[in-house]
């Protein structure tokens, strides 16, 4: 009895509908139906002898071999899409000291301001051959030049982003701050050289090396210079940041150590100084570094340049020199004809490069360089 009460309940509940059970098995025999053609369908699709062919991807492209991997990965290493004020903030917080010393050797970072070619190459590409790991190469020309550097050049792919640049300008100081804030990302780096397209080496690369390796001090040239050229170019309105007691003169062409490139880069108190106050006959290029370094780090540096130049003909440029003025016995004079401090003794080895040589010097200097051993055995 209370059987037949509970169904008659439910058939209060839930009414007998017949369509309804018949609805819901066409739909069941449609389903069957429908995954039974697709399974045939799938089967005559992969027999049949045609490739489907899609759009490229703009996302994704197939992995390169190793060796592509390779030649990608060496001709965009010092290119990138930072802006100055973004590459120099992530310089300005990389580690100062090497962190895989363990792992890489220390490198020099030569660091080439030019205004095109170098055509002097033949030269340096000779100085480094066999001392690949030793060094980086970090080239700064005029973002119109189109270089062209074959594949087996160490000077491919080591152009950086860089900007137009102005001789007795601001703009020269904006690069080699962007010629080291770029160095100091690879933390191997731990020398710096700041050179253009008319320098070449005196030495061989394991002098040079070594050289710059076993000394504690940078080789930026920091001087007072009491006359018009010098105090002279001192503008007031820099007062109270920098005194003209601090004010200094020297070669914008340097050699520093990792520490005190991270200091360079990372400054920005003195550069808005410079920048608001000195305008020719001030040039930043031959103040601003010797300056800011006499004033926050004058421990760190030995005050004297690595790089030869000739001023002994006057005028606002050094002198040049051509294919008569290239023999043995005036590149020994630059060579060892000066005494300097190295580490606390007298030494005629003051200078590890030279400027400015023209681009007919090419030939005798390949000629004469192996005589006097500029380039390693």
């Amino acid at each position: 009895m209370a059987k037949e009460q509970y169904l008659g309940t439910l058939s209060t509940l839930i009414p007998f509908k017949p369509h309804s059970q018949l609805a819901h098995v066409f739909h069941f025999m449609f389903f069957v139906f429908g995954l039974s053609l697709g399974m045939i369908l799938c089967q005559y699709l992969r027999s049949f002898p045609f490739t489907l062919q899609a759009a490229p991807s703009p996302m994704f492209s197939p992995i390169p071999s190793k060796s592509l991997l390779v030649e990608t990965t060496h001709e965009l290493l010092a290119m990138h899409n930072m802006s100055d004020e973004e590459l120099l903030r992530r310089a300005s917080k990389v580690p100062i000291v090497q962190e895989s010393a363990h792992k890489h050797a220390p490198k020099v970072a030569f660091m080439f301001l030019t205004y095109g070619p170098l055509p002097l190459s033949l030269l340096w590409e000779k100085f480094f051959e066999g001392h690949e790991g030793l060094y980086s190469i970090y080239l700064h020309p005029h973002p119109s030049y189109n270089d062209s550097w074959p594949r087996s050049s160490v000077f491919y792919g080591r152009r950086i982003p860089s900007q137009a640049v102005y001789w007795g300008t601001g703009t020269m100081i904006d690069a080699e701050r962007r010629l080291l804030a770029n160095a100091l990302l690879d933390y191997s780096n731990q020398r710096f050289v700041l050179l253009s397209e008319s320098c070449i080496p005196l030495f061989n690369f394991k002098t040079t090396y070594d050289h710059v390796m076993n000394s504690n001090l940078s080789f930026l040239g920091s001087f007072d210079d009491p006359r018009k050229p010098g105090r002279g170019r001192y503008n007031p309105r820099m007062w109270p940041a920098i005194n003209i007691t601090d004010w200094r003169k020297g070669s914008q062409w340097f050699e520093v150590h990792r520490d005190m490139a991270v200091h360079i880069i990372s400054d920005k108190k003195y550069y808005q100084v410079f920048q608001e106050h000195c305008h020719p006959p001030c040039y930043m290029d031959e103040h601003y570094f010797p300056t800011l370094v006499n004033i926050l780090y004058p421990e760190l540096n030995s005050n004297r340049s690595i790089t030869w130049v000739d001023w002994s003909r006057g005028g606002p440029h050094p002198a040049k020199f051509g294919w008569a003025d290239i023999t043995d016995e005036f590149l020994n004079q630059i060579r060892l004809g000066s005494e300097c401090v190295y580490n606390g003794n007298t030494t005629s080895m003051c200078y590890l490069f030279a400027r400015k040589f023209l681009p007919q010097t090419l030939e005798p200097l390949l000629r004469i360089a192996p005589l006097l051993h500029v380039f390693d055995p």
